[in-house]
């Protein structure tokens, strides 16, 4: 990586892999122009990025992997198990139909995107995620948006623990005791919609701008340098040039401890933006 790159931590999969702290998300990327937006965040620096089936650009993201003349060993890539594929013979199909479309031998993550308790299936989904893995079609696996209840469900199920549960998490919605849970079996927590998605004031908020002012930073740079402190993954999103280079140098801002405790001090209890995933 050139030296005007910011350098992304990794952090470490309870199965020996790391994964880069901060990466590029392509949720609600139009699949016309997804290739050229994460062309510009690979050039950028970024070597994280988080797509999905139902995001219907796979094949952008993978185009702009090809193109790019990035050794695939420094990619990590991550894609999502749709709701309609949690039948073990359709989840083994699922991911292979995304390898195929992103145009890759692996993954180096999988997800099961909900864990949609209403259909039943989250437990045959990840024995297939087990067993996706075994083959070395995916390197590691894990979760996303998943109840207390369900994730733990699915470990006791199978003995095999989600390296990492992707959630709606800012600080608006810190979700504290799902990442205690987390702590407890050595899960690493990564957040969808850092920015407080569905609660655009986040980055008006005085907290936030008092502090984005005394760093000479971005407010949304001390949001996602707020889930870096907390040793969380993220995956900010934009399609503006500017800003997917503006996030990804939150990796160069520290706060003190007295400010991680401030924007600790937003969470809501109506905080929640998205979809409640027990009512999926």
């Amino acid at each position: 990586m050139p030296a005007q790159h910011p350098v992304v931590p990794a952090l470490p999969f309870a199965d020996g892999r790391t994964i880069p702290q901060l990466g590029y998300g392509v949720f609600k990327v139009e699949p016309d122009i997804a290739a050229d937006v994460t062309s510009q965040a690979l050039a950028a620096g970024y070597r994280h990025l988080d797509t999905a089936r139902i995001y219907r650009n796979e094949e952008g993201v993978g185009r702009a992997i090809a193109e790019s003349g990035i050794p695939r060993e420094e990619l990590f890539v991550t894609t999502k198990l749709w709701d309609d594929a949690h039948a073990f013979d359709d989840a083994i199909a699922a991911c292979e139909a995304s390898l195929e479309r992103l145009g890759l031998e692996y993954v180096d993550l999988y997800l099961i995107h909900w864990a949609a308790p209403s259909q039943g299936q989250y437990v045959e989904a990840w024995k297939a995620l087990i067993a996706l893995q075994e083959r070395g079609l995916v390197r590691s696996i894990g979760v996303s948006n998943f109840p207390a209840a369900q994730l733990t469900e699915i470990i006791e199920a199978t003995g095999v623990t989600p390296v990492i549960h992707q959630i709606e998490l800012h600080p608006y919605f810190p979700q504290r005791e799902l990442r205690a849970l987390h702590a407890e079996h050595g899960i690493l927590t990564e957040s969808w919609g850092p920015l407080g998605q569905g609660k655009s004031d986040l980055l008006e908020n005085g907290t936030v701008t008092e502090i984005a002012a005394a760093h000479e930073a971005s407010p949304a740079q001390v949001v996602l340098a707020w889930h870096l402190a907390h040793g969380i993954v993220t995956i900010p999103k934009s399609v503006t040039p500017s800003r997917i280079v503006e996030n990804l140098a939150a990796v160069e801002l520290t706060l003190t401890a007295e400010e991680v405790a401030a924007l600790d001090a937003l969470g809501r209890e109506d905080g929640r933006g998205g979809t409640d995933p027990a009512t999926k």
